[in-house]
């Protein structure tokens, strides 16, 4: 048995059964591998970051790491972006990036590159296998650091004459390590601090964002009156009818400034205390409120759901009914196609038990409040803000859930940086429908730009700065580049075609492709409303959403 046979069996002898490559010359005694194992599933990218986001989505579904297979440093550094993502989503991946043989690095070689600093970036755990006797050992160490807790990315860096070379050894699963609920002191500290009158509210995170931990935080706040709140960019939330709702905090420091102001406590469950996305000119990072408490009932090395049961306990709201978001439907919207009528045509056709990948950015502003009492459904959002995540963690998701129908809502911008992951879809069968909505533009940078004050406070850029944010000239056919990598596709241009396009997707097999023609979020909008339009409306107190939605300063 070669070391590449050694490492394949340790994966799949791990759970590890799909891998997501974008091969080269170093790494193919792994992909010779891959036809004597039957339980690893091997799917072809055409670009690293489609591989890399692939993992990412597979495992924020699947709850177990897949791997990638990435070719050399300049592999890996192309799929750096989404890697970034999972690592900000503490999502497990575990990448296998190739080198050049050991006695050829001292040539320095036309794709010779220190590896390790580029992996550490995005990995906490990163290892070069020295030997082809260790390589199965140094395997099942790597899915071991993946799994967590906190689930991480691990990178294996896998030289070619220790893939080649003769005596691979086979290593056993490494047991995975238990998280541990808060101890006692710090569940009274917080059960007292809920009991105090205060105002408060729970910050939830992964995985308290799923259906127990939903549950369970819904009685406490039923029964301690606190409020509940979920991370800007979840890495999956369960939603929809019959779960409590949960409001996301917004993007916009403003907004979310609003949604905290008053707390006197704040009770992190696995999610970070809640920071500004970027730095503006006169305002606070810190989104905590002055005089606020911050209390830590789950780190992410922690049980969330585990801490939050316990907590109920204390509370005494384990006999508490949790308050569950009833079933409604938008109508079927009319007339001109917009952003807003894309999101409520998806909350109108949305079938059970659907996963939405969201990446819409500007256009999918409405999307949470549209589909809030849609059938449950789980929802995967940018974590760690480097757009090209949709389209592979799309193709990842089908993987890993074939049973249930993938929805990706994606910007015109944003599918540009993966847009090969089309090609994995139709070459899979995957049955994804892709939702572009192609305003023309990199709209989230046209209110970014004056939110930064570059425009020294005018409503107006300049023609050169104005040429940077924008994608109309010339404009993106993505039907026509949909249908040239074997994917069905549509453009629609009213509310009537984009229904019965969803329609007919989410009820014909295979990947399909929706182009959304629509206007900006923010024509005809004023400049002082821009800073309130980007927050989430569903997360927001209803007098401000309709104020908003009014285009009514708040």
């Amino acid at each position: 048995m070669n070391g590449a046979q050694a490492l394949m069996k340790t994966l799949a002898d791990a759970g590890v059964s799909v891998c997501f490559s974008n091969p080269g010359t170093s790494e193919m005694h792994f992909v010779a591998a891959l036809d004597q194992e039957p339980r690893m599933r091997a799917v072809l990218a055409l670009f690293e970051g489609v591989a890399t986001g692939a993992a990412d989505g597979y495992a924020r579904m699947a709850g177990k790491p897949a791997a990638t297979l990435l070719h050399l440093g300049c592999g890996l550094g192309n799929g750096l972006a989404n890697l970034h993502n999972a690592r900000k989503g503490r999502v497990p991946v575990v990448n296998i990036v190739g080198d050049h043989a050991t006695y050829h690095v001292k040539y320095d070689a036309q794709l010779q590159s220190d590896i390790e600093t580029v992996a550490r970036n995005v990995s906490t755990w990163v290892r070069t296998s020295g030997s082809t006797e260790k390589l199965g050992d140094d395997a099942a160490q790597a899915v071991a650091a993946a799994m967590g807790p906190p689930g991480q990315v691990a990178t294996l860096i896998l030289p070619a004459d220790v893939s080649w070379s003769e005596g691979g050894v086979p290593a056993a699963p490494v047991q995975p390590t238990t998280a541990l609920v808060a101890d006692e002191a710090t569940l009274d500290a917080i059960a007292q601090a809920l009991r105090s009158g205060g105002k408060a509210a729970l910050l939830l995170g992964a995985r308290a964002l799923r259906e127990p931990g939903l549950l369970a935080a819904s009685r406490i706040a039923a029964q301690a009156g606190v409020k509940l709140f979920a991370e800007v960019f979840p890495t999956r939330i369960e939603r929809g009818a019959g779960l409590p709702h949960v409001e996301r905090l917004a993007y916009l420091a403003e907004l979310a400034s609003l949604q905290l102001r008053g707390l006197d406590h704040l009770v992190l469950v696995d999610a970070k205390s809640p920071v500004s996305f970027f730095a503006y000119p006169g305002k606070a990072s810190d989104l905590v409120p002055e005089g606020c408490t911050v209390h830590t009932l789950a780190s992410p090395m922690q049980d969330a759901v585990g801490g939050l049961q316990q907590l109920a306990a204390r509370l005494g709201a384990d006999a508490v009914a949790p308050v569950l978001q009833p079933a409604v439907r938008p109508d079927r919207p009319k007339g001109k196609l917009t952003a807003e009528k894309v999101c409520k045509a998806v909350g109108h056709l949305l079938p059970e038990n659907a996963i939405i990948v969201d990446e819409a950015q500007t256009s999918g502003v409405m999307l949470p409040h549209f589909t809030r009492g849609a059938p449950r459904h789980d929802v995967i959002t940018l974590t760690g803000g480097a757009i090209g995540q949709g389209l592979p963690n799309a193709v990842g998701v089908a993987v890993a859930c074939p049973d249930r129908p993938v929805l990706a809502l994606v910007g015109d911008g944003s599918a540009m940086y993966t847009i090969q992951a089309l090609w994995t879809m139709a070459r899979e069968k995957l049955d994804v429908t892709t939702i572009i909505l192609n305003n023309r533009s990199y709209a989230i940078l046209n209110v970014e730009l004056q939110r930064v004050g570059a425009t020294g406070g005018g409503s107006k850029a300049g023609e050169k700065a104005r040429s940077q944010l924008d994608l109309g000239n010339p404009g993106i056919d993505f039907v026509q580049m949909a249908a040239g990598m074997g994917v069905h596709a549509v453009r629609a241009i009213s509310a009537d075609e984009f229904c019965d396009a969803l329609a007919y997707a989410l009820r014909a097999p295979g990947p399909h492709l929706i182009e959304a023609v629509v206007p900006s979020t923010f024509s005809g909008l004023k400049l002082r409303l821009l800073p309130h339009i980007l927050g989430s409306l569903a997360s927001l107190p209803q007098s401000l959403a309709l104020a908003i939605k009014r285009k009514v300063s708040p």
